[in-house]
């Protein structure tokens, strides 16, 4: 704990892998101030994986889907979540209105029941919040504190339940009438 009260904010930082076509990306721009970073022609165009976490992005700009055919930007989604099974469409657009809500509707309905999680961004800044937040909260020693906190949750409320109390002194007057 910090002398003022406050928890002290620990830097995490995190190899990420990121595809060379987004190499003069604000985004990788961003992310190289904090993180180690490592390009590659390897993976596909747009996309950023944080490899610790088990996390992978897919950056697309609405405007380009609307330009290009929809078969061409929607293989490019199968292919990414057939690699990865814990993907994220990154939908950027200055203004999400009704045609981007459609498209992304139109997405949602053909990987319907698929691992990919769309998510509306407006800028740069909101992108590399997303990212890192989500990417932090699946790396290993933040898991382990979450469900560390989920099981001291569970049982606080168990043990603090009106149910869980009737039930066991229903339990304790069963037992002093039990002959065995």
């Amino acid at each position: 704990m910090a002398e003022n009260g406050t928890k002290e904010k620990i830097k995490w930082t995190t190899t990420i892998i990121i595809s060379s076509s987004l190499k003069n990306c604000e985004v990788a721009t961003a992310l190289d101030r904090s993180h180690k970073i490592r390009y590659s022609d390897s993976v596909e165009n747009g996309s950023i994986i944080f490899s610790l976490s088990g996390v992978a992005f897919l950056l697309m700009d609405a405007k380009e889907c609307f330009t290009s055919a929809e078969e061409i930007f929607l293989a490019k989604i199968e292919k990414f979540t057939n690699i990865h099974q814990n993907s994220f469409l990154v939908l950027s657009a200055a203004f999400h209105g009704p045609e981007e809500w459609k498209l992304m509707f139109r997405i949602q309905q053909r990987f319907l029941g698929s691992n990919l999680r769309i998510l509306p961004v407006h800028n740069t800044v909101d992108v590399i919040n997303l990212m890192c937040t989500i990417a932090k909260m699946a790396s290993k020693p933040y898991i382990d504190n979450i469900c560390y906190r989920m099981v001291t949750t569970e049982a606080y409320i168990i043990e603090q339940s009106p149910v869980w109390k009737t039930l066991q002194k229903l339990k304790l007057s069963s037992d002093s009438f039990n002959p065995n």
